[in-house]
């Protein structure tokens, strides 16, 4: 047991009462602040004997002070247990490896800056276990389940799309694939967070099934933006389609975002001040399991701070004695709040029209219009304010000239031009030398007939170009049929031409019979002669030499050459065999010997010839994961081709 501070820093709060306490110490010999002014031969006359001192006052703020410091330092002395929890959370960062993240609508595109992204998103992962999956024409593990942070940073800087195995886009085999390394991690809730710039209707479908009756949810950072941009591949070439056209990739956030949410997570888009990873981390963290009890002990101070602050409550105690606390607690409870006590004190000096008018003045004339009392007043404050209906409301209350003036104002603001001149003249009708009501009449009538005039306007143009666009008709249907008789004519001529091309086939055909008969009679008789001679040579040479003579006739130049290689091959197996020291075994085979001589400089060779790179590693593994899936019989499904 040791006595121990949890929060050692605020001791330094001790300095400032160590100096108070040394000045007060020193001038503790001066009974009033006179005495410091008046000469010490003086004050025994000037000065009468004071009472008391007090010097409680002092000890109870030195005894405040300290025991305040202590509590915020945090004593400690005991250590008491306490259980270690962690996350059981699951999930799968996929990365988009197609060759549309070349596109260059993110600077310096969207590959680089997908990087970024998976780089912020792994350093602000706490807890839980985390894999990594690359997918383009087919899905890759780049790394398991781990919890190494670090080695998943290390291995992002090596992905690109030209060490895919296979080119395209297929995100529902990413899908799948995290899904088994999930189950595999006996993970049975988890996340799927894709980093992709897009999918397609058919892609979309294929992933929602993969997700369907699963207990993993989707969230999708969505790189790119809608507009698109070329792809600009790594040798400086742009992207091209079957057609020879340059292919524009564009993401379509929408059909990211149905993804996401059929799944109950959330698709997130590219923001280049990086906000989008941050929502993403707090989604994540809201939607994370309990954490579970790792049976690992810690301990931990237990803090006596608290109890020591109760201490603090004999000093309060003892300030009710001089009232200075019961005269605090009165000033705040008779404390009146802001807004009613101004309005109380306004009231006492000013009318709320008075009020009004002062908000409306300086120019608050919303704030005037709930103050004014006088219909028109509000009417005006609303109308200064912008809000014309509600003016309009207010005027109508009077009918008078200047309320039909007014009334005429707020329905020109408000484009009723028609109704605007009833109120004005309506208004002149009450009082006709009403100068102001006489000028917006003209007024109003000035913009009605300019709003005719540009009605008539506009009927002549509409008018103009649906003539214009029925002669554009006319002459589109002549052209057409001027194609079409073109196209008659080039259909005749071609016809012609195939007619006599087929005759001039047919001519070529019958010549070529003809010669492959006359070469089918020459061969024939050529054989008859030849099995003539043979059978004169077998009847002159007996009975044993016809048999080897058949079977020599009988050979194939195919075999032979099968033959020669099977030959060749042979003795190359016997130089190999040569050049690594092994003797020729009789059928028998002997046991291995371990051999101190150095090895020949062309395995010598091939070891400094194995690198240590981690990008040809990593797709030299891809290969070998892509041709076991061949072995195998999985042959990735057709893609998108970027």
């Amino acid at each position: 047991m040791r006595l121990h501070f949890i929060r050692p820093e605020w001791l330094l709060a001790l300095v400032p009462l160590a100096l108070l306490l040394a000045w007060l110490w020193k001038t503790k010999g001066q009974r009033s602040a006179w005495q410091s002014y008046i000469a010490p031969h003086l004050t025994l006359v000037l000065l009468t004997p004071g009472g008391k001192q007090r010097p409680h006052r002092l000890t109870l703020l030195t005894m405040i002070w300290l025991l305040g410091t202590l509590a915020l330092a945090g004593p400690a002395v005991n250590k008491q247990p306490l259980p270690v929890f962690s996350s059981d959370q699951g999930r799968v960062i996929v990365l988009d490896m197609s060759k549309s993240l070349y596109a260059t609508d993110l600077a310096p595109n969207r590959l680089t800056q997908e990087k970024f992204r998976a780089t912020d998103l792994l350093n602000g992962l706490k807890d839980g276990e985390t894999a990594l999956v690359a997918y383009a024409g087919d899905a890759f593990t780049i790394s398991p389940m781990t919890t190494d942070r670090q080695t998943l940073l290390n291995l992002l800087p090596t992905l690109n799309p030209d060490i895919m195995p296979v080119q395209g886009s297929n995100p529902d085999s990413a899908i799948s694939l995290a899904k088994q390394l999930l189950a595999q991690s006996g993970h049975r809730q988890g996340d799927i967070i894709l980093l992709t710039d897009g999918i397609s209707p058919g892609q979309y479908d294929d992933s929602l099934s993969q997700l369907k009756g699963s207990n993993y949810r989707l969230a999708v950072l969505a790189m790119g933006t809608a507009q698109g941009a070329p792809i600009r591949l790594p040798d400086g070439q742009l992207q091209r389609d079957n057609a020879g056209d340059v292919v524009v990739a564009k993401t379509d956030f929408g059909l990211l975002g149905r993804l996401a949410t059929a799944t109950g997570g959330i698709m997130v888009p590219f923001n280049p001040d990086g906000s989008g990873v941050p929502a993403l981390l707090t989604w994540l963290d809201k939607g994370a399991d309990q954490a579970k009890d790792t049976g690992i002990k810690g301990e931990q101070w237990q803090d006596l701070g608290p109890y020591l602050a109760l201490l603090l409550l004999l000093p309060v105690l003892y300030s009710f004695r001089s009232g200075i606390l019961a005269c605090i607690s009165l000033l705040v409870i008779s404390q009146p709040q802001p807004a009613h006590a101004a309005n109380w004190w306004q009231d006492l000096w000013q009318t709320p029209n008075q009020q009004g008018q002062s908000a409306f003045d300086s120019q608050a004339y919303q704030n005037a219009a709930n103050l004014f009392e006088d219909s028109n007043w509000r009417g005006s404050a609303h109308y200064k304010a912008g809000d014309y209906e509600k003016a309009l409301a207010e005027f109508q209350r009077d009918e008078s000239a200047i309320g039909q003036f007014n009334q005429g104002n707020a329905r020109m603001q408000m484009g009723q031009l028609d109704e605007a001149i009833a109120n004005y003249e309506a208004a002149l009708k009450q009082n006709p030398d009403f100068a102001d009501a006489k000028a917006n009449l003209a007024l109003a009538k000035q913009l009605k007939k300019q709003q005719e005039q540009q009605g008539q306007q506009n009927q002549q143009g509409q008018q103009n170009q649906q003539g214009q666009q029925n002669q554009q008709g006319q002459q589109n249907q002549q052209n057409q049929q001027n194609q079409q008789n073109q196209q008659e004519q080039q259909n005749q001529q071609g016809q012609q031409n195939q007619q006599g091309q087929q005759n001039q086939q047919n001519q070529q055909n019958q010549q070529n019979q003809q010669n492959q008969q006359e070469q089918q009679n020459q061969q024939g008789q050529q054989n008859q002669q030849g099995q003539q001679n043979q059978q004169e040579q077998q009847n002159q040479q007996g009975d044993k030499q016809p048999n080897e003579a058949s079977l020599q006739a009988d050979v194939n130049p195919s075999t032979q050459s099968e033959d020669q290689d099977k030959q060749a091959d042979a003795k190359a197996a016997a130089q190999l065999k040569e050049e690594m020291g092994e003797q020729p075994s009789n059928g028998s085979i002997a046991p291995s010997e371990l051999s101190t001589a150095p090895l020949p400089e062309e395995m010598q060779r091939a070891l400094r010839a194995v690198t240590d790179d981690p990008q040809v590693l990593l797709r030299n593994k891809m290969l070998l994961e892509y041709q076991k899936r061949r072995m195998r019989g999985e042959q990735p499904k057709d893609t998108e081709q970027w």
